[in-house]
């Protein structure tokens, strides 16, 4: 026996040798990956100069002079003051969430350009692009630096067969490797993320889906309360609901000098900006003219874009309906801070095929309501708005019930049994159909049962009754037997 699985083994390796050299021959080299960046068919330049944008996130330098912000992908720097904006980082890569280092020398931001959603950095010039985080599954965003520049704390991805997600945030340090986890996610399809730090580095915020049941659903309430914003204690572990109640809480930042925490919560229909006293726990309202944010959604990149505070811990700046903007906290005016970019997409032709909006034939692909004949030698059934005849078992489908549109549920006569040598025509049998009339704005759905005679001709109504009523299956009464 052992001599048997011994040779067994033997050959099992000479077969392997040359499978697996086989299988190393056939892996691909890295010059024939896929490159995020090359154009993968015709490909043309987009350009344009816009003063507007969808969905930007911002922060502000730590010296209060320059705002770095994403607009299509792609990454801006312009003067606190507003104006014309740099681009730091383009082209076909999506790159998103710009964040200033504490010193201001460099910036973080999520980019695609190595074939997934992880974690970089760069010089604030846009030089040096350095890639922090190398996951090829549970990719990560919204990356956040610790207050001593040397961590990035990110929101990273989780999914499971029935899932667009959930998040955990994750620590990794700015020299990469694997990272170390800070919080473990509820379930696959709650999401939490959007953390920021604390000044003093001690606590992490972040928003958290803490709606009830342990699954996603699609008809929440945002006026109740779907998100929380979540306060993580690095030093004790601790973990809790630091701000919660009806609109729920999401984008968190805090102030520079760790007191307040601007976040958005729903009112009613409205979006509003808010500002919440960490030392009394009251919240007050800053200014309701937010873009829509997306808590009902799945909102993976988070449900607002990231907002910013000015250095002073006086003024906050964010993003909304298309422009940015600063308001002063204490008197909550609002201004708006002009912007200029140059943009400049590569857009590849879209895949097309040439097709026949209305051929004479074609193949039908929805096929119901197929029935067979009590003798076993017809089928008769719907497709395209019509009952179609067929000879079984190798006969061509012909149109029945003479022409008529909106005809389906036939129903052979059961007569057919008794009185098969004596009835004539397509079916041999009468049928009763179900006619769908041209509906009403007040009765969507009016029609009447029909029987047809053998050739597909109508004998007469099967119900004289003329109120609108739903489509049923129909079906023979004894009285109505031809």
């Amino acid at each position: 026996m052992r001599a048997s699985l011994a040779a067994l083994a033997i050959t099992w390796g000479l077969i392997g040798g040359p499978l697996n050299a086989h299988a190393q021959e056939k892996q691909a080299p890295d010059s024939e990956k896929w490159d995020v960046t090359a154009a993968h068919g015709p490909t043309r330049t987009v350009s344009f100069t816009t003063t507007r944008g969808t969905w930007m996130n911002l922060d502000v330098s730590p010296d209060g002079r320059q705002i770095v912000f994403d607009l299509l992908g792609d990454i801006y720097i312009m003067p606190v003051a507003g104006g014309p904006a740099t681009r730091l980082a383009g082209g076909p890569a999506f790159e998103v969430q710009p964040r200033f280092s504490p010193d201001g020398t460099q910036i973080s931001f999520t980019s695609d350009r190595a074939g997934g959603d992880n974690i970089w950095v760069m010089n604030r010039d846009g030089s040096e692009p350095l890639q922090v985080t190398r996951e090829t599954f549970r990719l990560l965003n919204n990356a956040a630096w610790t207050p001593d520049g040397e961590y990035l704390i990110a929101r990273k991805h989780f999914t499971s067969g029935r899932s667009l997600g959930a998040g955990e945030l994750w620590m990794y340090h700015i020299s990469g490797g694997s990272g170390i986890q800070l919080t473990k996610r509820k379930n696959d399809q709650q999401d939490a993320g959007e953390p920021d730090v604390s000044p003093d580095g001690r606590y992490v915020f972040y928003s958290e889906d803490m709606s009830g049941g342990s699954t996603f659903q699609y008809n929440k309430d945002p006026n109740g309360q779907i998100y929380v914003i979540r306060e993580f204690d690095r030093e004790t572990g601790r973990l809790r609901n630091l701000i919660t109640g009806p609109g729920g809480a999401v984008r968190p930042r805090v102030s520079p000098d760790g007191r307040y925490v601007a976040f958005v919560r729903r009112v009613r229909l409205e979006s509003v900006l808010f500002l919440y006293d960490r030392e009394t726990g009251a919240a007050r309202p800053l200014f309701d003219g937010l873009s829509h944010d997306q808590q009902e959604a799945w909102a993976i990149f988070g449900p607002y874009p990231g907002l910013a505070w000015m250095p002073d811990g006086r003024e906050i700046v964010f993003w909304a309906q298309g422009k940015i903007w600063r308001i002063d906290v204490t008197t909550r005016a609002v201004t708006e801070i002009p912007f200029e970019a140059e943009v400049e997409q590569a857009v590849t032709d879209a895949v097309r095929f040439p097709t026949e909006v209305s051929p004479e034939r074609f193949q039908a692909k929805m096929i119901r309501d197929a029935v067979t004949s009590p003798d076993g030698r017809w089928l008769v059934f719907e497709a395209v708005g019509h009952l179609w005849k067929k000879r079984l078992p190798n006969g061509s489908p012909e149109p029945g019930a003479a022409g008529r549109r909106h005809t389906r549920q036939a129903v052979f006569s059961p007569r057919l049994l008794l009185h098969a040598p004596l009835l004539a025509g397509w079916l041999q049998a009468g049928l009763s159909t179900r006619h769908r009339e041209q509906p009403s704005r007040h009765h969507p759905w009016s029609g009447h049962r029909t029987v047809l005679d053998g050739r597909g001709g109508r004998r007469g109504p099967a119900d004289h009754a003329q109120r609108p009523r739903p489509p049923v299956q129909p079906g023979w009464r004894p009285h109505l037997l031809p």
